[in-house]
């Protein structure tokens, strides 16, 4: 998910009474749902790219195990130089508002295609959930009405951690209802499927804004294509199948000598070689709408 949605998370989290935690629980909270990122930028100094590391170490059980320390470390340097008015720190509570922060990044990030290793790294498998859309200004609505209406209820003297546990858990079901809507994507498409190739692998991905509708990919043994999917319409196969081509004899080639490519095939969930003004690129089904940047590498070198 996006930083905004992760740092929402961590302020409704403070705000649902676990800012009570320690003072400082609350920035604690916020820091430790965005520090997971951190990968993505450090990537380059162990000579890895970033799209590789991303959500590997610092999603799975080794961010878990280490950023809540990372978070404490900070806090208490902050208190050094500008020291709080709330008390003396509680380096526990501390401990655990990182440890929660740093469980909601990886667990809001698993919602997507895009993936979490959450073992590593102890192993590196992907994990999906299917079910949101790495940008929903669903949640960032809920959870800012959550906040707003916290704050007005401290400052009327009501239980202000009433509203932003009804936001967080009305996100929860949220989530919830959109998982099911994918599940269904997935059973409706593949009796479709099953009529042009065996259904090797389907996959319902998220569409913006429309979260009761799917773009739903799918596999067979050689070729591969696509299906719409509405909570009231059902799935409808799209007319165009491509050749997945991870048989072209290129993609071998490229693997062994190019680390970017074999970096790519340990990411990508649904490889396919496309062809792109008479080149030949490695790409990931997931993504068609970026494959011309992000998500592309060339087989051959100019």
């Amino acid at each position: 998910m996006d930083n905004l949605t992760h740092s929402l998370v961590g302020a409704v989290l403070g705000r649902m009474g676990l800012k009570r935690l320690s003072p400082r629980a609350m920035p604690a909270l916020i820091v430790s749902a965005n520090l997971p990122d951190i990968d993505s930028f450090v990537a380059p100094w162990f000579g890895v790219t970033a799209r590789t590391a991303h959500r590997g170490f610092t999603h799975g059980l080794g961010g878990l195990l280490t950023l809540p320390l990372f978070v404490l470390a900070m806090i208490l340097v902050w208190e050094k130089l500008q020291p709080g008015k709330e008390g003396p720190i509680k380096i526990g509570g501390l401990l655990l508002a990182g440890f929660i922060g740093t469980l909601s990044h990886s667990l809001l990030d698993l919602m997507n295609t895009y993936g979490v290793r959450l073992l590593e790294p102890f192993v590196s498998r992907w994990f999906y959930g299917d079910a949101l859309f790495i940008l929903d200004p669903w949640i960032w609505i809920t959870l800012i009405l959550g906040l707003e209406f916290s704050w007005r209820a401290e400052r009327l003297g009501r239980n202000w951690k009433v509203p932003a546990t009804a936001a967080f858990a009305t996100v929860c079901a949220y989530i919830g209802f959109n998982a099911f809507v994918s599940d269904r994507a997935v059973a409706a498409t593949r009796p479709l499927v099953a009529q042009v190739a065996k259904p090797r692998m389907v996959v319902a991905g998220e569409v913006p804004l429309t979260f009761w509708k799917r773009q739903v990919m799918w596999r067979g043994d050689r070729i591969a294509g696509s299906a719409s999917y509405t909570a009231l319409g059902g799935a409808k196969l799209d007319s165009r199948i491509v050749p997945i081509g991870l048989d072209d004899p290129r993609l071998s080639v490229a693997a062994q000598r190019d680390p970017q490519v074999a970096d790519f095939l340990f990411w990508a969930r649904m490889p396919l070689v496309i062809s792109v003004d008479g080149r030949a690129y490695l790409s990931d089904q997931r993504f068609p709408a970026l494959r011309r940047t992000t998500f592309m590498v060339p087989l051959d070198k100019r």
